[in-house]
């Protein structure tokens, strides 16, 4: 579970946006995020359990993405984020691919699992496996264990035509999807329970069919 102290850092991060709160405050900083690593040392084993392609021996540390904002080329010269995000990603020889994901934001936390703008190559894969098995990419979305706790994004989506389809396909919005991502809401006051384990274990499974679908659409 995560500590209130360390959603309650972030919120202050969004009033105090700036280098010397920011290195005043450096001792909280690493307090805050202890508690996210021993959080995601939690999560590793219980993932590890449901997808037997996420490595155990994975570290907390290579999970949790950096607070500092990358401000060279954005408009927003606000250097640091206001959420930890923590990528359980199985890397496959290209580097990239489906992967488990954590958002922690008061407020704004989520899990999501999928892929998200893959590659021009993969994402006609993608497409291809949803068209030839759509049977199969339906039953595994409106299973009780995905429904009941996943939405499928459907922000990156085309606007036009998609080329080399029927535009009355049935299920042309399916495939004009740009990335496959689901999410799953997390209230701040699940993430301070012990329970917050549980929940999400049931989240790992009921993602793992959805990312082993896309694994399957980008290897073979």
């Amino acid at each position: 579970m995560i500590k209130p102290e360390t959603l309650a850092f972030l919120t202050e991060i969004v009033e105090n946006n700036n280098r010397e709160w920011f290195a005043e405050n450096k001792e909280r900083y690493e307090t805050a995020k202890a508690d996210v690593l021993g959080f995601v040392d939690q999560l590793i084993p219980v993932l590890a359990a449901t997808d037997p392609e996420f490595p155990l021996e994975t570290q907390a540390k290579k999970c949790l993405m950096r607070i500092y904002r990358d401000i060279r080329f954005s408009k927003n010269k606000a250097p640091y984020k206001n959420n930890y995000g923590i990528s359980f990603a199985v890397r496959n020889k290209n580097g990239g691919g489906p992967e488990y994901y954590l958002h922690l934001q008061p407020g704004k936390s989520f899990f999501a699992a999928g892929y998200w703008m893959p590659e021009a190559d993969n994402l006609k894969r993608i497409r291809e496996e949803i068209d030839y098995n759509t049977d199969e990419f339906l039953e595994i979305t409106r299973a009780k264990s995905f429904s009941k706790l996943f939405e499928l994004s459907r922000e990156d989506t085309l606007k036009k035509a998609l080329k080399g389809y029927d535009t009355e396909h049935p299920h042309i919005e399916l495939l004009k999807l740009k990335s496959f991502i689901a999410t799953f809401p997390i209230r701040d006051e699940e993430l301070f329970k012990p329970t917050i384990i549980n929940h999400l274990k049931k989240a790992f499974a009921g993602a793992y069919p959805f990312v082993q679908f896309l694994r399957k659409a980008i290897t073979q």
